[in-house]
This record gives structure tokens, sequence and C-alpha cells, in this order.
């Protein structure tokens, strides 16, 4: 290693000058530091993918001479690391593989091949997902790969030795055991054990994508089989039941119903029935044609005795919200169902169902959110949370001024709710939110203002009530004199104070100057330019500086800007191409979120924005759910996107 000019190399945080520490810590007597080296190292060379660092070549050689060494605690994480880098190799740009990838992978290849003779099975399947990650051709691997699978008495290793030789006999050129090799794997299809067909399958169907489809009821046969558990020993999968589920429903282009369908049906095993319904809320969160026949499945779940079930169960029909309306008294008859999940927030079976009812629009999660409020152990988290989208569901509640938010129709009840939360937040986020809760209720939470001018008067708390006060508007006047106080003050909040004051009833033209001494070189920021809209005729002053800001190059500030520029103007030549820009992606099924105010301003353009309304128009009939989040928020982004651009093309005739 001393020969290796680590400082000139590179990995993921900087300099590789530290590679070789933790490469002798990987044979330290100590088997806890040196699996935390071996964590390190895949953490510096891999981290999350993307590109083959220049350390990656350097260090690949002496990753296998540890592999290959017995006493070395931490073999199996650093053939991990080897996998992946071998997979990232093959999938990303060759701009993006250091040079000295490929030539160090073809010397390392033999000594890899010599891991498959290894005594541990751990370390032979390790060395077998090494292999069907790489991208080195057949006719160097298959022989290797052929003699193990002949020898190889390990159920799970034999697993990982299938997956294997079907990535390996597509590396072309196969060579002379690749007609061989094709006739086995089609042999295994009729293999006694359930989890030798499940592997067949999945080494065949990357060349037959009609094999999954015919061989439906074999994969629901294996994935529901007890002896689905040895695919947890596996290299190449290494995961339960759901993560099985999800493995091979991948196998389908687009949803996979009759899969699907199969995955719920009852089973004794619990974990099964979890795993269900965790891949019925994955392709849930992705498609809304599946939703009809999934929904009475879901609702068969509600009486499991399992609480994870249920609250699954409950959860998903909180996600379909009005799609699951009908069943809203199925859903009412959990409010009292104390059962709770095994995660840290010990989430009820109780509160998914206040959830799923508040999503319905339905009075009687009311008394339940109330007494959920009150609970310092409520499952309801405090702050909001965002998840990715993702193929997958994340089977998880909002925070309760989410849920409460979802039901201004119910507002004289749940004020009493959210004026305490105002009283006793000690946290500026919850006392945002919750005030935000106020502002989009408008009028309707009136009799809020008393204890939001309480929170004006007072320098900690003041914005968020403002925010509230100027959602109410109007009726909120008492807070004139206190707001018209805070616009004069000098400050970084003077613009906000000052737009506030005339939304509750003052005048234009303080919050008209104070916006004007937001303006940069680059033009207002994004708050100014809503503010300005809102303003609109009466900000005709700044009318050209928004006009030059609708070429500007970030997204949402086009937008934002175009917006304002239509509400102070009525200018639509330059507003409504630039808006539109920002919603041609819903015609190609991509959504973004800047494209959901896009559409709604366009919308209140009306018809002068008919080329956006021709755009979008077969957008509603797409099966893809619009969406950039994950778990619950994913549901409600594709409805709100939905319901605006039907506005839009209604507002367009």
């Amino acid at each position: 290693m001393d020969l290796v000019d680590w400082a000139a190399l590179r990995h993921n945080y900087g300099s590789a000058e530290d590679v070789p520490g933790l490469l002798r810590r990987c044979a330290g007597p100590d088997p806890e530091d040196a699996e935390r080296a071996a964590d390190d190292l895949l953490n510096h060379l891999f981290h999350q993918g993307g590109w083959i660092c220049s350390a990656a070549p350097a260090a690949l050689p002496f990753l296998l001479r540890l592999a290959a060494t017995p006493d070395v605690p931490s073999r199996r994480t650093l053939l991990e690391l080897v996998s992946r880098l071998a997979s990232e190799a093959l999938q990303v740009a060759d701009r993006w593989v250091d040079p000295g990838w490929p030539s160090a992978w073809e010397r390392a290849l033999p000594e890899v091949l010599v891991l498959l003779n290894a005594p541990e099975p751990e370390i032979r399947r390790a060395a077998a997902d090494v292999i069907g990650s790489c991208r080195s051709p057949g006719e160097l691997t298959l022989p290797a790969l052929l003699r193990r699978w002949q020898a190889e008495d390990d159920t799970a290793t034999r697993l990982d030795l299938l997956l294997a030789l079907g990535h390996a006999v597509l590396q072309e050129p196969a060579g002379e055991h690749g007609p061989g090799v094709r006739t086995l794997l089609r042999g295994l299809l009729d293999a006694p054990e359930a989890q030798i067909r499940l592997a067949a399958v999945h080494a065949i169907a990357p060349a037959d994508s009609d094999l999954p489809a015919q061989q439906l009821g074999l994969l629901l046969e294996a994935v529901r089989d007890p002896s689905v558990a040895l695919w947890q020993h596996t290299s190449a999968v290494e995961t339960g039941v759901q993560g099985v589920h999800h493995w091979t429903a991948a196998l389908f282009t687009g949803p996979s119903l009759s899969f699907t369908l199969g995955l719920l049906d009852d089973h004794p095993d619990v974990d099964q029935r979890i795993g269900g319904l965790a891949h019925a809320g994955g392709l849930l969160a992705q498609w809304r044609s599946p939703t009809t026949a999934l929904l009475p499945r879901l609702v068969a779940r509600l009486d499991d005795p399992a609480a994870e079930v249920r609250f699954r169960a409950v959860e998903l029909l909180a996600c379909l919200g009005p799609a699951a309306a009908a069943h809203d008294d199925e859903v009412a008859a959990l409010i009292g169902d104390t059962g709770a999940r095994t995660t840290r927030k010990r989430e009820t079976v109780a509160e998914a169902a206040l959830w799923a009812l508040a999503r319905m629009n339905d009075p009687r999660c009311v008394p339940g959110l109330i007494d959920a409020a009150g609970r310092p152990d409520s499952g309801f988290a405090s702050n909001s949370a965002h998840y990715p989208s993702a193929d997958w569901h994340y089977a998880v509640l909002p925070a309760l001024h989410e849920v409460v938010g979802h039901l201004p129709d119910h507002a004289e009840q749940l004020l009493p709710l959210i004026c305490d939360r105002l009283d006793t937040a000690s946290d500026g986020h919850v006392l945002s939110a919750y005030c935000q809760v106020l502002a989009d209720w408008g009028p309707a939470a009136e009799a809020a203002v008393p204890q939001l001018l309480t929170l004006l008067e007072d320098d900690r708390t003041w914005r968020p009530a403002a925010r509230a006060l100027s959602g109410i508007g109007g009726a909120a006047s008492e807070a004139l004199g206190l707001l018209s106080a805070r616009s004069a003050a000098v400050g970084e909040h003077t613009a906000f104070a000052a737009w506030a004051c005339w939304k509750v009833g003052g005048e234009p033209e303080q919050a008209l100057d104070a916006l004007g001494r937001t303006v940069t070189a680059k033009g207002f920021p994004r708050s100014a330019l809503q503010m300005l809209a809102d303003l609109g005729p009466h900000a005709a002053r700044y009318a050209d500086r928004l006009r030059s800001m609708t070429s500007d190059t970030e997204p949402w500030t086009r937008v934002e800007a175009a917006h304002a520029l239509w509400a102070v103007t009525g200018e639509t030549e330059i507003t409504v191409p630039a808006l539109t820009a920002a919603v041609r992606g819903l015609s190609e099924g991509v959504y973004l979120p800047v494209a959901l105010p896009a559409v709604r301003y366009l919308a209140r353009i009306g018809r002068s924005a008919r080329p956006a309304a021709d755009l979008v128009r077969g957008v509603p009939a797409r099966d893809q759910r619009l969406r950039s989040s994950g778990a619950w928020r994913g549901f409600t982004q594709d409805e709100a996107a939905r319901a605006t651009i039907h506005e839009l093309i209604t507002a367009c005739g």
C-alpha cells in the first residue's frame, strides 16, 4: 500500500490518504472496529454511487486480499463494497468511471472467481453476488460459476449462484457455456424447491420480459412460501418477506394488479399480510387504476388480528381519501382501536382511522383529534416530515396540524384545539404551522383573532401571527394598528408586515414602498413577488421589473414573476408562455412541484391560457400519479394537481 500515492487520489470525501489506515483497521484484531472501518470504506469509496472514484481501482486489490484472508472479520462487508463498485461501473456513463477501473477490474476478476470456492458459505455467496454485478464477459465467468453450481450444497448460496448465472450469460461474449446455462435456467422453472424456481424466473426475466406474467402462479407460490426466508441469507437480495415481494413485483411492467391481489390473499403469516399491504401501498402510490380492485381487499383487513395490519389498511384508506369515502363507517368503527405499532411513536389504529376520516371530511374524526391534541403521547407528529417519491409506500401519519388543515369545514369545532396549540407551542415551527392553517382557513378562523393579537405583540411570535391574520383578512381589522407599527419599523421583515397590514384593511402605499426596498440586482425575492401579485394593479409601478423577471433562469422565480405581472397589468403575451413552460412536463408524465402553482395561475387567467389548457387536456386520463413526494403527501399532490388541471380546462372551455 505504501507504493500508492493515496494523497493524489480522490474519494467521496476528498483526498484518499485515509484509505490505507482504514484498510489496515479492517485486518485488525477488534471485530467491531474492523467492521466500522469497512463501513467507512464503503461510504468513502461508494457512498450513494454515481461514479467510480480514482481511489476505487487503487483500493480494489487490497479489498480482495483482505476478503480472501480467513481471519479478517469484515470480509463480508468488503465484498459488498466490491459488488457495489462493480455494479455501479456497469450502470453509470463511461465519463463517470475512473480510467483505471476497467484494467483494475480485469486484474481482480481471477481473485473473485477463486472466492467462489471459499470454505465459508457467506463468502461464496458474496463472491457470486460480485460476479452477478460486473460487466465481465460470460466466457470468463460462466465456467467457474457452473463448477460451483454443480458442487454447491448450501441452498442460499445456490440462489445467489443462479442470479449470477442469469447475469453472466447476458454479458457477451457468453462463450461456449452460454447455451447450456440458458437451458439449465429454463429447466429450473420446474425445480422442486420454490425459491430455486423463483430465482430461475429472476435470472431469465432480463432476457424474457414476458416470463413473469406467464409464471404468475409460480411467483406467488414462491414469495408466499415459508421458505422465502432463505433470501435473508443471500448476498444479492438479503431481505425478508416485504423485500422479496417488492423485488419480485419489479419484474412486471406497469401496475401488477394480479400479482398484488395474489399477495393480498389471506395468509396465516402476519409478515405476509403486512407485505401484501406494503406492496399494495407501493402500487397505489404510483398508479390510480388499481384503486377500485384493491379497495375491498383493504377494507377486508380492517378487522385483522394484527394491529400493524389494521393500521396499514386504514392508513392506505386515508391516502385514498375521497376515493375510499364509501367505507367511512368501517373506518369509523376503528376510532376506539388502541392497537399500537411497534414503531418509536407507537401510532395506533385509532389515530390512523382519525386521519382517514379527516381525508373523507367526516366530522366523526373531530372529537378524537381534539383528544389527541391533548395527549403528549399522541402518534401524530408535531412537525411535518417529507419522504421521497419511490415505488414503495411509507406508511406514516401526518403531523396533527396537517390533519386539521384538511378540515376547514369543521373550523368552528377545531378552533379551540388550535388556539390551545398557539398558547402552548414552544417550538416555532409548530406555531408557524398552526398559524398557516388559520391563514388557509381565512375568515372562518375569525374567532382566533384575539389570541393572534397577543402573539402579534411579541417580537418572537409576531410573524406567524401576522401570516394568520393576513389570511383572515378584513375580519382581523383589529390588528391594523399593531401591523402598521411593525411596518414603520426598519428591519428584515418590514415588507411582510406592511403587506399583512394591507391585507387586514390598511392602505397599499406602505406595502408598495416596503416591497420596493427588497429589490436587489437579481430582482424581487420570491416572497415579495407573491405579495405584489396580491396587491395587483396597485403595484403597477413595478411592472417593468416584473416583466424582466419572467425570463429568470430559476423556474419558481419565472412562475411567480409571470403571475405577479399578470395580476398587476393583465398582460398575457409574456405571462401565459412563461407559465405554460412550467406545466409542459405534465403532458409528458413529469410532475415538478412548480407546475401546480403555474396551473393554478393559468386557471385564474382564463381563456387567454387556452394553449396551456390544450397542452394538459389529456393529463387527467393518465394513470400514473402526479407527485414529487412519497407517503400520503404523494396522494394529496395528485388530487390537487388533477383538480387544478380540471379548473384550467374548465376556465378555458
